[in-house]
């Protein structure tokens, strides 16, 4: 078995997708501020942002922030709906590139990715190359750049990626991890978002190294069994591999905010969002689905999830949504949200209609 410890991972993360798709099939919107999302009806739209361009972005605008105060902070931003089916089919060349340089290969999302290019790439001057060539390549067919992490794990490479946006390329070699990591503020690590980060401020703690070299027991009454896992992360330690998906037994996705949202209509848009891609994977996957589970994390890290059986299997959008909406209302008390996800399961294949079928 291959030692972990030898690993070479590239995080693979579209640079801004949806606009930068809308940028490109319309050359007037290039330069512009762009945001992708719900309609703001003159600041009183509701919903969501879905990804906010780079030009956008300096005006405060950001991912899943309610659309009426994107509007507000940029009022002259061109304001476009959200076109899924496009993305998809980019999103879907875009990972048969990356797939052809991996020896594992693991779809994250619509625009992120991990390869695993261990014995590919023998070095890790190899595998700065391998990534120019794979952003060559992406850049060539579609027009469209990325920003890849290389490093020796999957969190390593992930805030690597991270380090150098738009169309960044940051190597991360396994003895330099400590140095990358330790100046790099908490919120860098993925699943901390803005309560946390607030919490570790009111211990003393607003970089990666000084919660890498934190006791662990002065995390444990705010952050319970995760303070263990919190500790690892800050230094640098994740064995994940890179997975290809194996046989389906259930599909899902989930999001995690970059602000906690408390708005019921933000939250509904955002659980719409969800539901979408979900019925996505659905379709490209061929199933029909019987259980539906929804998982909420609060701003305080307390999860919960809650599942609904159907009594037939159904493959619709629409009950996707339904059932979702239903599962959410039982959770909506005034709390803030900092995660929603959907998972599909009791999946079974669409049942191919043939010629027989009508004889």
């Amino acid at each position: 078995m291959r030692s972990r410890r030898n690993r070479i991972i590239l995080h693979v993360d579209m640079d801004s997708f949806f606009s930068a798709i809308e940028q490109r099939e319309n050359p007037e919107l290039r330069g512009k501020p762009v945001v992708v999302g719900a309609d703001p009806k003159g600041g009183k739209g509701r919903g969501v942002v879905s990804t906010a361009s780079y030009e956008a972005r300096r005006y405060g605008v950001r991912s899943a922030m309610p659309i009426s105060q994107a509007y507000k902070l940029c009022p002259h931003c061109v304001f476009l709906p959200v076109r899924h089916e496009l993305y998809w089919r980019v999103s879907r060349r875009i990972m048969q590139i990356l797939r052809s340089y991996a020896v594992k290969f693991q779809q994250v999302s619509v625009d992120e990715a991990y390869l695993d290019v261990t014995g590919i790439a023998k070095s890790y001057a190899e595998a700065a190359k391998l990534a120019k060539r794979i952003k060559a390549e992406i850049y060539e067919k579609e027009k469209l750049t990325c920003s890849i992490g290389i490093g020796p794990n999957k969190l390593v490479a992930k805030i690597a990626s991270d380090h150098r946006k738009p169309d960044g390329l940051t190597v991360v070699e396994p003895q330099e991890v400590e140095r990358f990591l330790s100046p790099l503020p908490v919120r860098k690590i993925p699943g901390i978002g803005p309560r946390s980060e607030e919490v570790l401020k009111e211990l003393g703690i607003t970089t990666i190294g000084e919660l890498a070299n934190c006791d662990v027991q002065r995390l444990i009454p705010a952050f319970g069994r995760w303070a263990h896992r919190l500790i690892m992360l800050a230094r640098g330690i994740d064995d994940r591999e890179v997975r290809e998906r194996s046989k389906v037994k259930s599909i899902g996705r989930e999001r995690t905010f970059e602000h906690d949202l408390g708005e019921e209509e933000a939250l509904k848009s955002a659980l719409e969002e969800i539901a979408e891609g979900v019925h996505r994977d659905l379709e490209e996957e061929g199933f029909l689905f019987k259980t539906l589970t929804l998982k909420v994390r609060f701003a305080d890290f307390e999860t919960h999830t809650h599942a609904r059986t159907l009594s037939s299997y159904h493959g619709d959008l629409d009950t996707i949504k339904e059932v979702a909406e239903a599962l959410l209302s039982s959770f909506l008390r005034g709390r803030k949200v900092r995660l929603l996800g959907i998972r599909l399961s009791k999946l079974k294949k669409r049942q191919a209609v043939t010629l027989e079928d009508f004889m």
